[in-house]
């Protein structure tokens, strides 16, 4: 306060205070409002994804305890997954305030987009469906697709997973399956082993050939029927060729393959039959 020269009492003016523009609260209030959204949305999508992870393992459970077959319950199983994971996006962005409609025009935009850049990626889609179908193969089958041969794991949505014999595990798209020859050895009951027996040329073929169809059917594994083939291949310098062929089912062809060739070994040394000789070319001026 101040006094004047009257002696009169004359309050001094209020010291002025800061104030906040009107748009600064707007913002603080957005952001706010922004930011409850996102922390929102993110607990959304991580208990959304635990239960679709829920949901598809007591789906893909119950239809295998149906006797559903392997194949198709991962594909069950790989379909509900997705279908709800687009359900849960729809959501989310219909907690921020996305109208449905314009979800629906922003993906069919995107999948325009997606299909012009990666067309491969239907075409794999479309040849699962196929797969699935048509059913050449299944889970647990030894296959050879697409120049690569293997025991199949799963067919997918878009690629087929397979575990090779050396075991790799190899996975190949679905689109590339479907074009390509597939040769599936687990489809018959039985396969056939095919090895060759080179014979000196003293050696009576026919003579051989009834040694190896006496100690063929011992080999553990080999199936009576058909019986095991056994008959002159081809007539070489060295001598005659053998076609040794004893059938198997599929699961036991390598030990089959190996046994058979330890059997043509020990059949011939317990026979006393020499060793093929093996021929070298000279060739020269003379």
């Amino acid at each position: 306060m101040r006094w004047s020269n009257a002696w009169v009492y004359v309050p001094r003016d209020p010291e002025p205070h800061m104030t906040i523009p009107p748009w600064t609260d707007v913002l603080i209030a957005q952001l706010t409002a922004f930011g409850l959204k996102l922390l929102g949305a993110i607990v959304v999508w991580i208990v959304g994804r635990r239960l679709i992870a829920l949901a598809a393992g007591l789906v893909t459970a119950g239809v295998r305890r149906q006797g559903v077959d392997e194949t198709l319950v991962g594909y069950i199983g790989s379909g509900l997954r997705i279908l709800l994971d687009v359900v849960l996006v729809v959501a989310i962005l219909g907690f921020f305030g996305v109208e449905t409609t314009t979800f629906a025009a922003l993906l069919a935009g995107a999948g325009i987009a997606i299909g012009t850049a990666w067309g491969g990626i239907l075409t794999n889609f479309a040849a699962g469906v196929f797969l699935v179908g048509l059913r050449p193969f299944k889970a647990g089958d030894f296959v050879t697709v697409a120049g690569t041969t293997g025991t199949v794991v799963e067919i997918g949505l878009l690629a087929t997973v397979m575990n090779t014999p050396d075991n790799i595990r190899t996975i190949i798209g679905n689109g590339k399956i479907l074009a390509d020859t597939i040769q599936n050895f687990s489809a018959n009951p039985y396969r056939r082993v095919e090895l060759v027996a080179q014979l000196h040329y003293t050696v009576d073929p026919v003579a051989a050939m009834q040694l190896l169809r006496d100690r063929l059917p011992r080999i553990p594994n080999v199936v009576a029927d058909p019986a095991p083939q056994v008959e002159i291949l081809e007539f070489t310098a060295a001598g005659p060729k053998l076609a040794v062929r004893p059938f198997c089912n599929n699961v036991n062809y390598w030990q089959v393959y190996f046994d058979t060739n330890r059997a043509i070994r020990e059949t011939f040394a317990a026979a006393g039959y020499p060793a093929p000789e093996q021929l070298v070319h000279v060739s020269g001026k003379a």
